[in-house]
């Protein structure tokens, strides 16, 4: 009898091993369904511009997730959330040699405290100042996330605790996020090319007519291509330029109207890089032909730049005019409509003289100014270093759109009828003109900035054919160019946040399983002995008399 249920037990034992570890590394591991978390990333510019190199160098990641609360980061993917966000915190995660940076951003920064806007939109030049060698992302926030954020964070707090046995329970039984990039390494974009386009109104009278210049650049800039819209700066700029080339071309259209000006509209591309696409269309025009607009006779050019919002409005230049100048003439008209149909706008001329020995120039009206064209930029901004012109804060799909309609459509108002009175010199007969055809339409401006703002307008993401270029392409005539610098891919990747156990927990997970597998040898081995003592231990007892 004790050989047979020795047999019957050990057989037990062998079947029950096998099925006894798979039912507990189904109840270890988790569920596929919840293992991992798939979600959109936004990397940070890179570019060379004039031999410098600017932005993250990097894009793959394959690493486990910390918070800044962890003190150690050294390869590890750190993630931070805009409201704890600081230029102190990012240095030291690149110091520690973290592997990468995850930057989580609000759905609507509408929602986030002004003072935290604000902070950020000023960093912004501060992390595209230098190289980053590492690969650094912006997300936008969602549940999973958070809760990914959330469970790291308490995970990273853990390893400041006082207790080196805490430290090792919470770090074995506590889960962990294995950050993955789908893409590939970054690359140069070799067929990228710069897109301007331009379109005129032939004045009459003449051959030798003076040209009024219209400009605005149309691409974006922020920190993050991808999440680049640029409503105010550039969008304002562009709307207003089409709805002035709408309203005069109408003008133009009839023969008591048609002016003895020429009116040139340009929309330049690589704005926020230097002007590279200005630079290119005034060496073409000036330097490439015999025949050109720019060679004859130039009023003046007047760049459009961030005129959305704010009831302040300042024309930028170079050089001040000289009076009785065509320049003179428009900065006399546009103090004069500003004061007396606009009370509440204040405008008002900012003089500041080119710098040749910056990188960057700092408006559009310098490239004409280094070739000596008489030129402004007239931007509700009062300083070029503005936040506002380099930042995708409060821009586009990430809040409410930063583009105020009624001073949109009242600085369109502004400009057309000051170049109207330069343009027309005030005469009554052309005034009364003015008053039954030329009207600013405010829902055309709002379909405008709606149409800019529907989808990124980083120059690197609108090459040669992109919506933005073919739609602009039927208003104005496409010249396309070589850039000066280079743009890389892989701004826009899939990240997979995979749930992983710690290495001490597989340790752990090992030691636990061989201890099990020797203390059922152990049993199995020396079952005589082990029923033995069962049988000693659980037989009744005989009382004893």
């Amino acid at each position: 009898m004790f050989e047979e249920a020795s047999e019957v037990l050990e057989n037990m034992l062998k079947w029950s091993l096998p099925l006894s570890l798979v039912l507990f590394l189904v109840l270890v591991c988790p569920l596929r369904a919840e293992a991992a978390h798939e979600f959109s990333v936004y990397r940070m510019q890179q570019y060379d511009l004039q031999g410098q190199t600017y932005g993250s160098r990097n894009a793959i990641l394959n690493t486990e997730a910390r918070t800044m609360e962890a003190e150690v980061l050294s390869r590890r993917c750190v993630m931070m959330r805009l409201a704890d966000f600081s230029y102190e915190k990012y240095q030291k995660a690149l110091r520690q040699s973290a592997g990468a940076v995850v930057i989580i951003l609000p759905q609507n920064m509408s929602t986030m405290p002004q003072d935290i806007v604000q902070q950020f939109m000023e960093l912004e030049p501060e992390l595209l100042a230098t190289e980053t060698i590492v690969p650094v992302y912006f997300a936008l926030e969602d549940e999973e996330l958070l809760s990914i954020y959330t469970q790291t964070q308490i995970s990273s707090s853990s390893q400041g605790s006082s207790s080196a046995a805490e430290v090792l329970l919470h770090t074995a039984t506590a889960n962990g996020f294995q950050m993955v990039t789908s893409g590939a390494q970054s690359k140069a974009v070799s067929d990228w090319a710069i897109t301007s386009l331009e379109g005129r109104l032939t004045g009459a009278g003449g051959e030798d007519l003076p040209t009024i210049v219209l400009v605005a650049h149309y691409d974006s800039f922020g920190v993050a291509p991808w999440l680049s819209y640029g409503a105010d700066s550039n969008g304002s700029g562009v709307a207003i330029l089409l709805e002035l080339a709408r309203l005069f071309s109408r003008l133009y259209s009839y023969k008591r109207t048609h002016a003895g000006y020429n009116l040139l509209f340009f929309l330049s591309g690589g704005g926020k890089f230097n002007y590279q696409g200005t630079k290119r269309w005034l060496e073409d025009n000036l330097d490439h032909t015999d025949s050109s607009l720019l060679q004859d006779n130039v009023a003046f050019v007047l760049c459009l730049d961030t005129l959305g919002n704010s009831d302040n409005l300042h024309l930028h230049v170079s050089k001040p005019p000289k009076e009785g100048s065509p320049q003179h003439v428009l900065l006399k008209q546009l103090e004069t409509v500003a004061a007396h149909q606009h009370p509440d706008l204040k405008f008002s001329m900012v003089h500041k003289k080119i710098n040749l020995a910056d990188d960057t120039l700092a408006w559009e009206h310098e490239r004409f100014g280094i070739r000596r064209l008489p030129s402004f930029t007239l931007s509700h901004l009062e300083s070029h270093r503005s936040p506002a012109r380099h930042s995708w804060v409060m821009i586009g799909a990430l809040s409410l759109p930063h583009v105020d309609l009624p001073k949109l459509s009242r600085n369109t108002k502004v400009i057309a009828e000051t170049l109207a009175r330069v343009i027309y010199n005030l005469t009554e007969k052309v005034i009364a003109a003015l008053c039954s055809h030329q009207q600013v339409q405010e829902d055309q401006l709002e379909s405008l900035v709606d149409w800019l703002t529907a989808q990124p307008r980083a120059a690197q993401l609108v090459d040669k054919d992109s919506s933005i270029v073919n739609t602009l392409e039927h208003l104005v005539r496409a010249d396309k160019r070589d850039p000066e610098f280079v743009f890389y891919d892989q701004l826009k990747q899939t990240m997979n946040a995979y749930r992983v156990k710690p290495a001490i927990f597989d340790l752990l997970l090992a030691f636990c399983i061989a201890s099990y597998l020797g203390v059922l040898y152990l049993a199995i081995q020396n079952f005589g002995l082990l029923y033995s003592f069962l049988r000693r231990v659980t037989a009744p007892r005989v009382k004893q008399h």
